[in-house]
């Protein structure tokens, strides 16, 4: 097992009395790309700023390559913050603000005007060295904002939510930006976001928190798809979320009706949750299916309909490049290894503890 670049340590962080991180422990390798995930308010940007030294935590250690930094002055650590708000110098071109960093570290001449070539080649930049930031869109603005802090040649570049005030395509082509520049740097990345399609697309680790908590962490994939609780079901993209019994391993019950699936360890006649995506329904005849609902509205969506189908009080939502038209009556079916059990929190207490990643 490989030593991690950053450690943190039972870190608890409160303010005016509210706990904002509650004993949260997570290591994070070299080279990942790792996005803390979850709503406002969930500690994501608390942990990300305990990690910058911009926050001192009330209790625990944050380690660095086997070294406790958690009193260490954000100046000292070996790694870059990139902000929502690109903080560029506005009195300053776009030389002057990239080699901003380098002079303070009374870098010569000749390295700073390599290093200025070299990052602006590297965001697709080449050229804007006398360019003011206000003549600037602001994609290309947050480009100048990441070259600013990889010219310091950080070990870590932390990102706060960096690409929020930006519009959709422009958003989405600078996720593809950072995945290149992450392989090209080899260097790791911690991004903060509560966009999931953000998360999804460029980690290769994703913390889903919650209230202080990690509720998850996972690769992109396994947190789709294997979700370990509601909260991270519903949150990571669309689910269908069920109560239903677990009549014994491999059989549950949903809205009265007996579904094979393929856990097992849930006990006998246990109430569990289900989770089914919305793309993972089947619509059929009704008389090919053991459920039998009524479709209640039907959205194009582009690349599949989206359509509500009522059954037995309950509404699901189905994904389908099929449509069937609103007041139709369908059958519902679907496949073993897409019906996802996870236990219900029996107590308060034991919700706090799943909440806090424990089994």
């Amino acid at each position: 097992m490989r030593e991690p670049l950053i450690d943190l340590k039972n870190i608890t962080k409160s303010y005016d009395g509210q706990v904002i991180l509650d004993d949260l422990s997570l290591s994070i390798h070299e080279n990942e790309f790792v996005t803390l995930l979850g709503p406002s308010g969930c500690g994501k940007t608390t942990t990300l700023r305990i990690i910058g030294g911009f926050e001192t935590p009330d209790m625990g250690q944050v380690m660095f390559h086997g070294q406790d930094i958690t009193n260490m002055p954000p100046h000292k650590r070996n790694l870059n913050t990139v902000f929502q708000k690109y903080a560029l110098f506005t009195h300053m071109n776009i030389a002057e603000n990239i080699a901003f960093g380098l002079k303070i570290k009374g870098k010569s001449k000749a390295y700073i005007q390599d290093k200025i070539k070299y990052a602006l080649k590297l965001v697709n930049l080449d050229g804007y060295e006398k360019r003011m930031p206000d003549s600037l869109s602001g994609g290309q603005q947050q480009r100048i904002a990441i070259a600013r802090a990889i010219v310091n040649e950080p070990k870590v570049l932390l990102l706060d939510e960096p690409l929020g005030a930006l519009d959709l395509k422009m958003r989405q082509d600078m996720q593809y930006e950072l995945i290149r520049l992450k392989n090209e740097l080899g260097i790791t990345f911690i991004y903060v976001t509560h966009d999931q399609e953000e998360a999804l697309t460029m980690s290769d680790t994703i913390v889903v928190m919650n209230q202080g908590y990690i509720q998850q962490m996972g690769t992109p994939e396994k947190i789709y798809n294997e979700p370990e609780n509601a909260f991270v079901a519903d949150f990571i993209g669309e689910s269908n979320i069920l109560d239903g019994t677990m009549i014994w391993d491999r059989l549950v019950e949903i809205l009265g009706v007996r579904f094979d699936c393929v856990d097992t360890g849930f006990g006998t006649n246990r109430p569990v949750d289900v989770v089914i995506r919305p793309e993972d329904v089947i619509l059929l005849d009704p008389e090919r299916a053991q459920l039998k609902g009524i479709v209640t509205s039907v959205i194009f969506r582009g690349v599949h309909y989206e359509m509500s189908v009522e059954v037995g009080g309950f509404v699901w939502k189905v994904h389908s490049t099929t449509m069937f038209p609103e007041g139709t009556q369908v059958g519902i079916r679907v496949e073993p290894s897409n019906i996802q059990i996870m236990n219900k929190p029996e107590s308060e207490d034991e919700e706090a503890v799943s909440r806090n990643g424990k089994k």
